[in-house]
């Protein structure tokens, strides 16, 4: 067979060369080009969740004009229709907030420092306090290590996940939530433990994906952001995250950091 501009006779043509044996690009230049890449895929996911934010708000906005202007005059179908389009608006805002702040998240700056998780978890809490007014809540703190990360990203993290404790409590009516920690030869691990709804171990892979939600019962609101922004924190510092729970029976949130040199 001969193809295009080559005119080599079939039993003349240099044997085919399986692609192990192919020289690749050196691993600096791999490295380089993925860094790029993942820079180039953060910088378009702020642009268009960004842009995208103002014509949103327009639908929005003048649905909830024309639901006003005409108020008494449309049937109940159209009503319905209206608040639709409202409430899709604002739900796909929230989906857009989410990307926005999971692109920040992946652009900001690390500011290692040691970190006192005892200091975190404080100021994790008091900004939790309207989630836990007119609760009844057993809490089991116990004195937590120093690490060292990034003081924002990771009281961010527990907050997140004290929230996230919280919420799926609701529910209960006394919520007990246990926060404790232990250590390994090179790791400190933090444990969340709640007595909350829990879920079923077979979805865990989906746990901290991007927009993916476990429970889809309307009194436990969300977008499915938290968690992903929690596994982004963590694999920051260098640590890991992971979950283990049982349908109505709670759920353990487990954060693992590097031991301080």
């Amino acid at each position: 067979m001969e193809m295009p501009g080559q005119n080599v006779p079939d039993e003349e043509q240099e044997p085919f060369k399986d692609s192990a044996a192919v020289p690749s690009p050196p691993p600096n230049n791999l490295a380089s080009q993925l860094h790029e890449t993942v820079h180039e895929l953060e910088s378009l996911s702020y642009t268009i969740s960004h842009d995208l934010r103002a014509p949103l708000r327009h639908i929005e906005s003048f649905a909830g004009l024309l639901g006003q202007n005409l108020a008494g005059k449309l049937d109940a179908d159209s009503a319905e229709y209206l608040g639709v389009i409202g409430q899709s608006a604002r739900q796909m805002s929230k989906l857009l907030d989410g990307v926005l702040s999971y692109s920040r998240l992946c652009r900001r700056e690390l500011h290692r420092t040691r970190v006192h998780l005892d200091n975190a978890l404080k100021a994790a809490l008091q900004e939790l306090k309207l989630e836990m007014e007119d609760r009844k809540i057993d809490w089991h703190i116990q004195p937590l290590p120093e690490v060292e990360a990034d003081p924002w990203m990771i009281r961010e993290a527990l907050s997140r996940l004290v929230a996230n404790a919280l919420k799926f409590t609701r529910t209960r009516e006394t919520a007990r939530i246990t926060i404790h920690a232990s250590g390994s030869s090179d790791e400190i691990i933090l444990r969340i433990e709640d007595n909350g709804v829990g879920f079923d171990m077979q979805y865990v892979d989906r746990l901290f994906g991007l927009f993916q939600r476990l429970h889809s019962d309307p009194q436990f609101e969300g977008t499915g952001v938290g968690l992903a922004l929690v596994r982004r924190m963590i694999l920051r510092q260098g640590g890991r995250v992971w979950a283990e729970a049982k349908l109505d029976a709670g759920a353990t949130f487990f954060v693992a950091l590097p031991k301080p040199k």
